[in-house]
């Protein structure tokens, strides 16, 4: 079976979104344009920047239906992730708490996408 292994998030402004993703991933984009960014993360993961008004077929619905996930080892992790996206004047959507798969936070992009961290409870 085939694994997907590119993740692309449809925003407003792919300048602004790749300045936010260059900050949070602590990597620079391999490829950016005015319309288009694409990151390659730890483990090989493609993200790309796309903007909403270039995609083919035209983009209905961005933001907040999905979730781009980052795991951390550790309670102290989350709750370190959670001030430092905090201190950097990120929207938080749920401030830390513990749910049935372990303990979490959930933030926002510019362009409204969730972003979680969450350290896995077994």
């Amino acid at each position: 079976m085939n694994h997907p292994n590119f993740t692309i998030l449809f925003v407003e402004n792919p300048v602004e979104s790749t300045a936010f993703y260059r900050d949070l991933f602590g990597v620079a984009p391999v490829e950016a344009s005015p319309t288009f960014s694409l990151f390659i993360l730890q483990g090989g993961l493609k993200f790309g920047i796309w903007s909403r008004y270039m995609a083919e077929p035209a983009v209905t619905v961005t933001g907040g239906g999905t979730e781009v996930v980052f795991q951390v080892a550790s309670d102290g992790d989350v709750d370190a992730h959670h001030q430092e996206w905090k201190a950097k004047g990120m929207t938080i959507l749920q401030e830390p708490a513990t749910m049935d798969f372990g303990y979490t936070f959930a933030a926002a992009d510019p362009d409204g996408h969730r972003l979680r961290v969450y350290a896995f409870h077994g």
